[in-house]
């Protein structure tokens, strides 16, 4: 028998939480949980659900209740690998779609075949696709980045550049569920995280230092979840982004392109980077720079009723 009990957040919740999620990063990949510190981001705030065995606790929701970008509650669902195809996760969403909004949307990490399975038998369809591709950069050639006239290039300067990043982020992600809520208090945190570096956050601006684009890089330390080389470490392709204004030069190309060149001056022989599976221009631009695709994370929700 699952017993299920609803916690909202609290200091307490990472040391009881850390077991499992690393217990599942072990297996699946993902979360990227470090030893010690806080949870992952998608893990914060919110509500926590607990699936105990009556002794241990074998899975666990969490249900941001703030929501995306567009209001919508996300809920994540994971279960200990030993404890599962026993209705644990099963349990976990039934009780979730019970309490969240109408709409809620829930993250299948992997694509796994039970989350579809569960996700079917309750009415819930795919709404989005998150593909992971990844780049071999030791292999890889990459030409050297072409920069328009009049661009140049820099690197992020905390306490100057914050606001403009934020207002460039916000026109090129208008559209997108998470990037697109991007703040300025967002950025100053992450600029507290350990792996954050400004020697690896590069900008592109104009004559009169205007933000035109930029390319965020981060270095995964080789924790629990994060599957690398040199010794764990793996690179990330972070945020890209791009004014629409300045869109359509090649702006994009080339910041990737400066970024992969940082990255492969760490020793980092591999990189990752997350695109929607729909955003067909990027996915292009990615693969002839030798990004491959290999790992897809889906979401589910029941389908929106047609507006009358």
């Amino acid at each position: 028998m699952t017993d299920l009990t609803w916690r909202p957040d609290s200091p307490d919740a990472a040391a009881e939480l850390r077991p499992l999620l690393r217990a599942v990063a072990e297996v699946d990949g993902r979360p990227e949980v470090a030893a010690d510190g806080p949870l992952p981001r998608e893990f914060r705030g919110g509500e926590h659900l607990l699936a105990t065995d009556g002794v241990e606790l074998v899975g666990y929701a969490h249900l941001d209740t703030d929501g995306d970008s567009f209001g919508r509650q996300v809920a994540e669902v994971l279960v200990r690998p030993d404890a599962r195809r026993r209705g644990v996760g099963s349990a976990l969403v039934d009780a979730v779609i019970a309490r969240a909004a109408e709409g809620t949307r829930f993250w299948a990490h992997g694509d796994h075949p039970g989350a579809a399975r569960i996700a079917g038998s309750r009415g819930l369809s795919r709404v989005r696709e998150l593909l992971t591709m990844r780049i071999d950069l030791a292999a890889a050639e990459l030409p050297e980045p072409v920069w328009r006239e009049g661009v140049r290039v820099r690197t992020f300067e905390p306490g100057r550049d914050e606001a403009a990043v934020v207002e460039v982020n916000k026109r090129a992600f208008d559209w997108h569920p998470e990037q697109g809520s991007l703040t300025v208090a967002d950025v100053e945190a992450t600029e507290a995280e350990p792996w954050f570096d400004p020697a690896g956050f590069f900008l592109a601006v104009a004559a009169d230092d205007a933000l035109l684009g930029f390319h965020w890089t981060k270095v995964h330390s080789g924790g629990v979840g994060a599957k690398g080389r040199e010794g764990g470490r793996i690179g990330e392709v972070y945020v890209v982004g791009v004014d629409p204004g300045a869109q359509g030069g090649g702006l994009g190309k080339a910041l990737t392109l400066a970024g992969l060149a940082h990255l492969r001056a760490l020793g980092l022989g591999e990189v990752i980077l997350y695109v929607e599976s729909d955003n067909a221009p990027a996915v292009a631009v990615y693969s002839r720079l030798g990004f491959t695709r290999s790992a897809a994370d889906v979401q589910y929700a029941r389908a929106e009723a047609p507006s009358v």
